[in-house]
């Protein structure tokens, strides 16, 4: 079953522009996200989809797969669906390309679900959230998963609500690396968006509403994005300290 991976990439950005193409330790934290693609032994072609000469050229220095693609997409779903309806292959894995510490383990973990079981439709992850701040922070995305791991539902606001303070209950950030099933995303692409999607502004809602499910594993995997100059600069300190 071939397996592909898409990575999304816009030049513009409302808070960080050009971010794909800032350098971290030397190299485009574009370049860094490939390359821990690559070092996933599932995926067998990744390619990156891109709206902007400037990040196709430098795509192509590092070697990678680059495919133009239409400026008016809307999400990143929209611009990988282009790319993969093209493409030979089952599987699509959603590599956003703002996290330059990706481990192929992740990836591996997000995928493996879709290999193991035909009706899974899409799969996605989660990690615990240690860090109180991320709670009440709206960037970071929750989410709550039945005793299969699939999700019951995403949200901006902390979930579960914990009524009782004395009870252990685990919270969960989702990480926004999405494998689909190639016919699944096709059709995803073409569902009309959902109330509640536009209410919280997250996609994976509308696979929700739309009453398919979605298989959320939990990873170690702690993600580090990038959306500002700053995050840029603690990315590097964290790599620089590894070596």
């Amino acid at each position: 079953m071939k397996i592909a991976a898409i990575i999304p990439a816009r030049y513009e950005s409302t808070r960080f522009r050009g971010k794909p193409l800032a350098t971290i330790c030397s190299k485009p934290m574009l370049q860094w996200v490939y390359e821990a693609v690559q070092r996933c032994k599932l995926i067998d072609q990744i390619f990156i989809a891109t709206d902007h000469e400037e990040i196709m050229q430098a795509g192509r220095r590092f070697g990678a797969n680059v495919c133009m693609t239409d400026p008016a997409h809307a999400t990143g779903t929209d611009r990988i669906a282009e790319v993969a309806g093209n493409l030979d292959a089952r599987i699509i894995v959603n590599i956003q390309g703002d996290e330059p510490l990706l481990t192929p383990e992740a990836i591996s973990e997000a995928i493996t679900p879709l290999l193991e079981d035909e009706t899974i439709p899409l799969g996605t992850l989660k990690t615990r959230i240690d860090d109180e701040s991320d709670l009440n922070n709206a960037n970071v995305v929750k989410v709550v998963t039945d005793a299969r791991d699939f999700a019951l539902y995403f949200s901006r606001s902390p979930i579960p609500f914990i009524k009782d303070k004395n009870t252990a209950v685990p919270v969960f950030r989702h990480i926004g690396l999405y494998v689909f099933r190639k016919d699944f995303l096709l059709t995803f692409t073409r569902l009309p968006q959902t109330v509640l999607e536009k209410a919280e502004s997250l996609e994976q809602l509308r696979a929700l509403e739309h009453g398919y499910r979605i298989k959320v594993p939990t990873t170690s995997y702690k993600p580090v994005g990038v959306d500002t100059p700053e995050d840029l600069k603690r990315v590097e300190n964290m790599l620089m300290n590894k070596k």
